[in-house]
């Protein structure tokens, strides 16, 4: 059973002594960029046939999410909702876990961390949890940087599995010359408790989620720290980022470096965002540097926070897009970047081209 919402949004316009030989603008001002209320469910719409889109195509694009094992999937154009669709049981108020697409969580609230100068991620980590978080020796761990763990180039062994104990944070190389997607970045929410003198919990709530109006709770799954909300949730964190890090007229956090390439290695990475449109790009669990853009369907200009099993938060500041997609792998089990992409995005061009 699927539930789809697509509607059209209600326009009201007034005349106050209007004549019908009154000129009317010929360039009228564009479209405000639009975010729902902090305390309401309310949201406004904008009809597929008034962006001129191709309504035929969107049925074949819900078709093949229903396919590919998708629970949600939600187009806001300009802040507005587009298409919100829900598959197999799921429901708006039905919460799914993040994956690693919370990462962007993650650094976004260090960067707000970071803004009120509790924080800097030019340290080094040991600064702010003290030696000995790793077992690498005291030399090599004083080379990883707050920003390493954002950049994803500790150099600590990213083959040994999700535990971040010091135990099983090993040496590989130095910080800073190898590039590896390991679950390490969660010390940075251990980096922002301490440097907050706050649990990690609290000062996320209050620094992000409260301000901008989304549900969802961390849990603890696999030894990490998962978030999990409803898909709306998502969405307000994704118009959050599309409109450069503001909520309406406050600035929540400054973005431009975390959604520009972090390191020379992988160009296809910023801080725990992944970028579209580069030369090249690496893989999790390679060392392969492969030629050609990330998701070659998608826009050039895209950034996208990506989990596992597809958890999908595509952001398109040339198109005014956040794309939302939860559900179960498209395609078999995957960590983040999966064939799904391209062929999502093969879709959706199909719907607004």
């Amino acid at each position: 059973m699927k539930r789809i919402i697509y509607l059209s949004l209600f326009v009201t316009i007034s005349f106050f002594n209007c004549s019908k030989d009154e000129p009317t603008d010929p360039n009228p001002s564009p479209e405000t960029l639009y975010f729902p209320p902090i305390n309401s469910d309310t949201w406004e719409t904008k009809s597929i046939s008034d962006l001129g889109w191709n309504q035929s195509e969107l049925q074949p694009l819900l078709d093949y999410l229903i396919t590919k094992n998708s629970k949600s999937f939600m187009i806001l154009y300009n802040g507005r909702i587009v298409v919100e669709s829900y598959f197999n049981g799921h429901a708006a108020n039905t919460s799914w876990y993040w994956a690693s697409a919370g990462k962007t969580l993650t650094s976004t609230v260090s960067g707000i961390a970071q803004q009120e100068g509790l924080l800097n991620i030019n340290n080094k980590v040991s600064d702010y949890l003290g030696t000995g978080w790793t077992s690498a020796t005291l030399a090599k761990e004083n080379l990883i940087t707050c920003k390493n763990l954002l950049s994803m180039n500790s150099g600590l062994d990213d083959s040994l599995g999700d535990d971040v104990s010091p135990a099983n944070l090993q040496y590989v190389a130095d910080a800073g010359t190898r590039w590896a997607y390991h679950n390490v970045y969660v010390k940075m929410q251990d980096v922002v408790a301490a440097a907050s003198n706050q649990t990690w919990n609290n000062y996320f709530n209050s620094k992000l989620k409260d301000k901008i109006g989304m549900s969802g709770l961390w849990t603890n799954l696999d030894n990490l720290s998962v978030y999990w909300s409803n898909t709306r949730s998502m969405a307000r964190f994704g118009l959050m980022i599309y409109a450069k890090g503001k909520w309406e007229n406050t600035q929540i956090v400054y973005l431009n470096e975390a959604t520009n390439t972090s390191q020379d290695i992988n160009k296809a990475y910023g801080y725990l965002w992944w970028l579209n449109g580069k030369s090249s790009y690496h893989l999790p669990q390679s060392q392969l540097q492969l030629n050609g853009t990330l998701i070659p369907n998608a826009p050039a200009d895209m950034y996208a926070a990506l989990g596992k099993n597809d958890q999908k938060t595509y952001v398109v500041p040339s198109k005014k897009l956040v794309i939302i997609r939860m559900g179960d792998a498209g395609d078999g089990a995957n960590f983040a970047v999966s064939t799904f992409d391209n062929d999502l995005w093969g879709k959706i061009n199909a719907l607004i081209n």
